[in-house]
C-alpha cells in the first residue's frame, strides 16, 4: 500500500447483482471482505415491495450474519416525471419503513425520466417540486436521500446534479457518485464533476464505464478516472461507503448483474485501486 496515512473505507456491495437469494448475497459479500450490503431486492423482490413478515426475515439473516446496511437502493425517481408527486412519495415512506427496519441511514434516489421529444430542460421544474417533496420527506423520517447520477434522467450531467442539491438546499439529499453513469453520458467524471459535487458528494458507487462503446467494466479498466477520484477522495478526508454495483453481467431498468464470479472480479479490480490510493476496506 502506497500513501503516507492509513485510510479506511466501509466496503459494501449491491447483493442483488450476485444472487437473488440473501443468504448466498451476505456469503459471498462476506468472503470478499465486505460486512455491509447495499440492499435493492431480496428474493427477487424489490426492496420497496418485501412486505412485513419479508423485511423482518431479511433483518435477521443480517443480523445473524454480523451484515450492516449500507443503503436502501431504491427506484425512487426511475418512472416519468409526468406521474403524481405523490406516487413516489408512498414509495418513499416504505423505503423509509426498510431503512428502519434494517438499520439504514441512506436511500437512493433518482431524479426522474422524461418522454422521447421532450426537452430536458422543460421538465427542470417539476423535478425540483418532486425532489424538494421528497427531501422534506426524508428529513420528518430521519433519513438521507443519495441521489444517482443515471443516464437518462434529470440529473444525469455534473450541473444538472449540482443545480438539483442547491435549489432543494436540504440536508437530508447528498450525492452518490457513479463515474460509469457519467462516462455513458459522455462526462469525463473527474476532470467536469469531481470539484463541482465534492461538497455534496456522500457515498461512493464502485462501477466503470468505457466512452468508446458504454460497456461497463472492472474498476480501472475504462474512463471513469477511479483512481485518480480515490486519491482525491483520500486527501479531502473521505471515510464512507464504497459499494461495488459492477453490472458485468447486464444491466435493465431497475439496476444490473453480475452473478457471483463477476462480482468477485469487481471486487478484486477495485481492491487494486484503493490498495494503489492507499486506501484500505473494511
Amino acid at each position: 500500500m502506497t500513501g503516507s496515512a492509513k485510510v479506511e473505507w466501509t466496503l459494501s456491495g449491491f447483493g442483488d447483482e450476485i444472487s437473488d437469494d440473501p443468504v448466498v448475497q451476505i456469503a459471498v459479500l462476506q468472503a470478499l471482505g465486505a460486512n455491509h450490503i447495499e440492499v435493492r431486492s431480496a428474493w427477487g423482490t424489490n426492496i420497496v415491495d418485501l412486505d412485513a413478515g419479508q423485511l423482518e426475515q431479511l433483518k435477521s439473516l443480517l443480523a445473524d450474519a454480523g451484515m450492516g446496511v449500507s443503503a436502501i437502493a431504491s427506484p425512487i425517481g426511475k418512472v416519468d416525471v409526468s406521474l403524481p408527486v405523490e406516487h413516489e412519495l408512498d414509495r418513499l415512506r416504505r423505503a423509509a419503513n426498510a431503512a428502519h427496519v434494517l438499520g439504514a441511514r441512506y436511500i437512493r434516489i433518482f431524479s426522474f425520466y422524461y418522454g422521447e421529444g421532450v426537452a430536458v430542460d422543460s421538465i427542470r421544474d417539476e423535478v425540483i417540486v418532486r425532489m424538494r417533496a421528497l427531501a422534506a420527506l426524508a428529513e420528518e423520517q430521519g433519513v438521507v436521500l443519495l441521489h444517482e447520477n443515471e443516464k437518462d434522467i434529470f440529473g444525469d450531467t455534473p450541473e444538472r446534479v449540482l443545480d438539483i442539491i442547491e435549489s432543494v438546499a436540504s440536508p437530508a439529499l447528498k450525492v452518490a457518485w457513479d463515474p460509469a453513469n457519467f462516462v455513458q453520458v459522455g462526462v469525463k467524471p473527474f476532470d467536469e464533476g469531481y470539484a463541482k459535487l465534492r461538497p455534496h458528494l456522500e457515498y461512493l458507487q464502485v462501477k466503470d464505464a468505457r466512452f468508446a462503446d458504454g460497456v461497463v467494466v472492472p474498476s480501472g479498466e475504462g474512463d471513469g478516472d477511479l483512481l485518480r477520484t480515490v486519491k482525491a477522495l483520500k486527501e479531502d478526508g473521505y471515510v464512507g461507503f464504497a459499494s461495488l454495483e459492477p453490472h458485468l453481467a447486464g444491466a435493465h431498468g431497475l439496476g444490473g448483474f453480475s452473478g457471483p464470479t463477476a462480482f468477485g472480479m469487481a471486487a478484486r479490480a477495485f481492491a487494486k485501486v484503493v490498495n494503489e490510493a492507499g486506501v484500505e476496506t473494511k
